[in-house]
């Protein structure tokens, strides 16, 4: 075998007369396969401290950035279009959802002021938010929730009511809440359809949502499985924003 002169002249005798040749090279009598010679091992290093080309670190740079942006925006367009976000309250013994965006801030409840010859089933009054006049409205009249006349079954042993602000396309709207529970993801497919009975039209489908385990103390109260399933797994409808916003501009303003 004859030396190696240069990196860039590299005598692949390995593949003529070594182990992927003829095997006719007299070292293979001493060191059995090529990747033992000192030659093949000299190539080797030879190839790996090779000089870089100038433009070399350059086109790697762009080819893991470029992959990198495009893998990033891939996986924020499939989290966008499979995950939903919303906030979940309860209205009587009805759990409902909107979208989280068109939340833009929960309040203590505050005192409604009646708005004389306009104020009515679902138009409240006006209710001071920060210092601003909001219109406030009646959500369990606009969606003929019936009321609990019985205990409800809560998240939590102590309940404190809320205030909602909503805001979309600049229209703001105030209501009250029974209950709220908070933000919460979900697939997009995990959302079923309502069933035809159900009375609230503004309702763009139905998913299942466990609390958690602040209900686990409740939950092992309960005597019989059915109590158990209930207090652990909720039916939450979730509402059409669009059509809500919508009507609200129609009967109201």
């Amino acid at each position: 075998m004859n030396p190696i002169a240069t990196p860039l002249n590299i005598e692949r005798c390995w593949n003529f007369i070594g182990i992927e040749g003829d095997r006719s090279c007299p070292q293979l009598a001493t060191y059995t396969h090529c990747r033992n010679c000192p030659v093949y091992s000299t190539a080797g290093r030879h190839l790996l401290e090779r000089p870089i080309p100038g433009d070399y670190r350059h086109q790697w740079t762009e080819l893991l950035a470029k992959s990198r942006t495009d893998e990033n925006s891939q996986i924020s367009h499939a989290l966008r279009t499979t995950q939903m976000t919303v906030v979940i309250f309860r209205l009587q013994r009805e759990w409902l959802a909107l979208s989280a965006q068109i939340f833009k801030e929960i309040s203590p409840p505050s005192v409604v002021h009646t708005i004389p010859h306009r104020s009515n089933q679902i138009l409240r009054g006006l209710v001071s938010i920060r210092g601003e006049l909001r219109l406030c409205i009646s959500l369990s009249d606009l969606l003929n929730l019936e009321a609990a006349d019985t205990a409800v079954q809560t998240l939590n042993p102590v309940v404190y009511s809320r205030m909602v602000v909503l805001e979309k396309a600049g229209n703001t709207w105030v209501f009250g809440v029974d209950e709220l529970y908070g933000v919460h993801r979900f697939q997009r497919d995990e959302l079923q359809d309502p069933p035809k009975s159900l009375t609230q039209t503004y309702t763009k489908g139905l998913f299942h949502w466990q609390p958690g385990v602040s209900q686990m103390e409740r939950f092992l109260s309960c005597r019989t499985l059915r109590e158990r399933t209930a207090t652990l797994t909720h039916s939450v409808s979730y509402l059409d924003d669009e059509l809500l916003f919508t009507t609200l501009a129609r009967k109201v303003l």
